[in-house]
């Protein structure tokens, strides 16, 4: 890797402002100041910048319990975003792993790492996002059978894909989906005559939001949910 490039990644530098500091002699490489942005550098390279040793982290994973009112993209002019939510030194790269409506709370997944994310978000792939659902009338008991068998959205072609729908009270249900349209879940009851006042994503795939967390806080995945994508 080029040693400006390292430096991008790991203190979050533009690549202008790492090739200024290292053409100024600030970087050191195995303990002798280099002048070069294109060094060549790889993972026993000792770099050291403004007296710290500079290394390329792994991949980082976070869960984050969305509030209302944040929205789910890295910069927002007008409103807060999740990754505003976060304590990190370095937050170059950091992206949503599956966006939330600004209204809708829960289970938000970031990471650096691409092809993970495209895992999860990809239609190929059809990884189930479990909701719980508020509506303002009783669900009736048909529905069931209409969610299983696909519902048809307004200006979509075809069904959705068959989705689980647990009544769980007279107003509230649990609602797995495995697609990612736009409003989905909003549009789906609809589509039913019926209308959704509050909306909660609890589970991507076999992750659930760790229940610990309070609103806007958030957390490292563990390795062994991170393998779960």
């Amino acid at each position: 890797m080029r040693l400006d490039k390292l430096l991008c990644h790991a203190t979050g530098l533009s690549r202008s402002q790492a090739q200024k500091i290292i053409r100024r002699l600030e970087v050191e490489v195995d303990g002798v100041a280099v002048r070069d942005p294109a060094m060549a550098v790889d993972a026993a390279t000792a770099v050291v910048w403004q007296g710290r040793e500079i290394k390329l982290s792994g991949p980082r994973y976070f869960m984050l319990n969305k509030p209302q009112g944040v929205v789910s993209a890295t910069v927002d002019a007008q409103y807060t975003t999740v990754i505003d939510l976060l304590d990190e030194g370095n937050l170059r790269g950091l992206h949503v792993a599956g966006r939330l409506d600004i209204d809708t709370t829960g289970l938000v997944l970031i990471s650096d790492d691409g092809e993970w994310s495209h895992r999860i978000t990809s239609p190929r792939h059809r990884c189930e996002k479990s909701y719980l659902v508020t509506l303002t009338d009783p669900l009736d008991d048909s529905l069931v059978e209409q969610f299983a068998a696909g519902i048809e959205l307004k200006g979509e072609k075809g069904r959705c894909k068959a989705a689980r729908l647990e009544p769980l009270t007279a107003n509230t249900a649990r609602l797995i989906i495995s697609e990612g349209k736009y409003h989905q879940v909003k549009r789906m009851f609809a589509a039913v005559g019926n209308h959704v006042v509050a909306l909660h994503r609890e589970r991507i795939g076999g992750l659930p939001l760790d229940e610990t967390l309070a609103e806007g806080e958030y957390r490292a995945l563990h390795e062994e949910e991170v393998r779960l994508f």
